[in-house]
């Protein structure tokens, strides 16, 4: 029974970043996803400083606060407990 609780948690969570994602017009999206892919995980190193400027616009475009407080709500109930 968990280990569903949990694959629908996921699912749920996969759901909401879609709907975040598609905050972003398609030439953002794929925009987006170029810097991530060029920063490989260091933005500070491998992006320009207006390309770090444009990846925030970006990110703040999709509402990462309500995100977060979205996917939170989905795991919060779901894990740790064990009766």
């Amino acid at each position: 029974m968990v280990f569903w609780l949990r694959i629908l948690a996921i699912a749920q969570v996969a759901l909401l970043a879609r709907r975040h994602l598609q905050l972003l017009e398609p030439d953002e999206r794929s925009r987006l996803a170029k810097m991530v892919a060029k920063s490989k995980g260091r933005p500070r190193r491998n992006l320009s400083a207006n390309e770090r400027e444009e990846m925030l616009r970006l990110v703040r475009k999709m509402e990462p606060a309500q995100f977060g407080s979205g996917a939170f709500g989905h795991f919060r109930g779901g894990f740790g407990r064990r009766k």
